[in-house]
């Protein structure tokens, strides 16, 4: 229980992998607020179960992408639970299209949720921790921000744009002991992805060395050990949960 009375806020927390993350970031101890935008009864039955497991668990209603909405949710956690010791940005879209054919919905759409929406939590976040002189961030970017996807160019430049955003925030918060860590997964096993043509799964199988997909308990893990004292030394990284896929 590593992460004993730290206080959590993950994005996206209801759904697939942010479900993951806030499940385990609870089994190591610490309490975990998970936003939603539609999905209510999911993440009311996810902060019911951290609740469950002796954590105390929140649910908010916020838009990523509002400037606002992003900072009324943290104002409502520190109001609550004193602190935010653990960011993890993981609320993500996707709406692919080749790019003679993407319309600047598409395009503004996913930058403002994927890329937009990491930067409005991480500046509501920054103070505090600077304050405080500590804290964890953690970002979830994709092996396709670094090395693209075609039919994503919208997605890939919001990942892309993630890690520039890591390593800078590392670079301006480390002095104050604030360490800033991105996760690039492959290809994950969530429930959107089972709806994935077989072939296409089997395709992106086929690019790991493993030989096997991912769970999205194999982000977490590693999201959880990014966000306690065993990881103090290791800030401005990118990390690629894969399988091997990327190389």
């Amino acid at each position: 229980m590593h992460l004993k009375n730290k206080n959590a806020i993950v994005t996206g927390g209801s759904l697939g992998i942010g479900t993951a993350i806030s499940l385990d970031l609870a089994k190591n101890g610490a309490n975990v607020a998970l936003n939603y935008r539609k999905h209510a009864d999911e993440a009311e039955a996810i902060a019911k179960q951290i609740n469950e497991m002796g954590c105390k668990g929140m649910a908010v209603q916020a838009d990523v992408s509002s400037f606002s909405d992003a900072q009324a949710m943290v104002d409502k956690v520190v109001a609550e639970w004193g602190s935010v010791d653990i960011l993890v940005c993981n609320a993500g879209v996707n709406w692919d299209g080749v790019i003679w054919k993407m319309t600047e919905e598409q395009w503004d759409t996913v930058l403002n949720i994927d890329l937009k929406g990491y930067f409005n939590y991480i500046r509501a976040c920054a103070p505090l921790m600077r304050e405080q002189k500590s804290g964890r961030i953690i970002n979830l970017t994709s092996i396709n921000g670094m090395r693209g996807k075609f039919g994503q160019s919208n997605y890939s430049a919001a990942k892309a744009g993630i890690i520039g955003l890591t390593k800078t925030v590392a670079k301006e918060l480390g002095g104050r002991g604030v360490t800033v860590n991105a996760v690039a997964p492959g290809l994950i096993l969530t429930d959107m992805m089972a709806a994935m043509p077989e072939e296409a799964k089997q395709a992106s199988q086929n690019e790991t060395v493993l030989k096997r997909l991912g769970d999205p308990e194999d982000v977490a893990h590693l999201v959880s050990f990014l966000a306690s004292d065993l990881a103090r030394h290791i800030t401005g990284e990118v990390i690629k949960v894969d399988g091997g896929q990327y190389i």
